[in-house]
C-alpha cells in the first residue's frame, strides 16, 4: 500500500523537482538570504487559529519555526495525546511508526518515531527524549521539551537518521475549554535533501502538525480515554 501511495505521488514529486529546477536560485538560499534572526510571520490562519513564524538563527544550518494556536481542548487530553506515543501518526506530520523506547518517569520518556519524506527523498527516523514539567499552583502552565538522541540505538537503513527535531512547548489553559499552544523548534533531516523538500518540509511541518492536534484533541478516543493520567493537571477554572 505505501509504496503504491508513492507511485501515485509521482506527479506531484516531478512537479516539484521541475520547479526546483527552474528556480535562479536554489530555494533554501533565497529563503534564508530573507530571513533574519527575529521572527518572521509565515502564516496566519485565521479560522483556525493558527500562526506559524519562522527566523534563521546565527551558526545553524536550517532555520527555526514557533506555533502558536488556542486550540479546543483540556489539559487532561493534551497529556494523553502527546504520552499516546503509538499514535502519533494519528495527528504528528508524516508520521509513519512510533513507539516509546523507555520511561524514566512519569514526566520522561525516549520515543522511536519514522518520519514518511517527500517523493523521491529517504525516509527518515529520529530518538526522541521528552521532559515535562507539570504545572504547579505559582505555575499555571504546563512545558514539554524535545530533544534529538541520534546515538540512543543504531541506524536502521533505508531510514536516514535526523540529527536534530528539537522543540519547545508551552501549554496554558484558557477559560471555556480552550488551550494556549506556543512551540518553537528546529529540525535538521541529517543527511542530503534538495533544497524543495527541505522548504516545503520547513513551510508545512508546523502547521499540519498544530492542525492535527487540534483535530486530535476533539476526538473521542481521547476526550472518553480512561487511561490513567501520569500526573495531575488542571484547567483554567480548576487551577489549585
Amino acid at each position: 500500500m505505501r509504496q503504491s501511495l508513492k507511485l501515485l505521488a509521482l506527479p506531484l514529486g516531478l512537479l516539484l523537482a521541475s520547479a526546483s529546477a527552474q528556480a535562479s536560485n536554489d530555494d533554501l538560499d533565497e529563503l534564508q538570504t530573507k530571513l533574519t534572526n527575529q521572527w518572521s510571520l509565515v502564516k496566519n490562519d485565521q479560522r483556525h487559529g493558527l500562526k506559524t513564524y519562522a527566523k534563521q538563527e546565527d551558526g545553524k544550518r536550517f532555520r527555526s519555526f514557533k506555533v502558536e494556536a488556542i486550540l479546543d481542548g483540556d489539559m487532561a487530553s493534551f497529556v494523553r495525546m502527546i504520552t499516546g506515543f503509538d499514535d502519533y501518526k494519528k495527528w504528528s506530520w508524516q508520521v509513519l511508526e512510533s513507539k516509546m523506547l523507555k520511561k524514566v518517569s512519569p514526566t520522561e520518556y525516549y520515543f522511536y518515531v519514522t518520519h514518511d519524506a517527500p517523493y523521491g527523498v529517504p525516509d527518515r527516523d529520529i530518538i526522541l527524549h521528552m521532559v515535562i514539567e507539570p504545572q504547579s499552583p505559582s505555575r499555571p502552565f504546563l512545558s514539554v521539551k524535545f530533544n534529538a538522541v541520534p546515538d540512543y540505538m543504531p541506524e536502521r537503513p533505508p531510514f536516514v537518521r535526523m540529527l536534530a527535531e528539537d522543540m519547545s512547548a508551552k501549554v496554558t489553559p484558557l477559560p471555556n475549554g480552550k488551550l494556549q499552544v506556543i512551540n518553537e523548534g528546529y529540525v535538521d533531516p541529517g543527511g542530503a535533501m534538495p533544497s524543495w523538500s527541505i522548504n516545503f518540509v520547513q513551510r508545512n511541518a508546523p502547521y499540519s502538525t498544530l492542525l492535527g492536534m487540534s483535530r486530535r484533541l476533539q476526538q473521542e478516543e481521547v476526550i472518553g480515554s480512561k487511561v490513567p493520567l501520569p500526573f495531575p493537571v488542571y484547567d483554567a477554572d480548576k487551577l489549585p
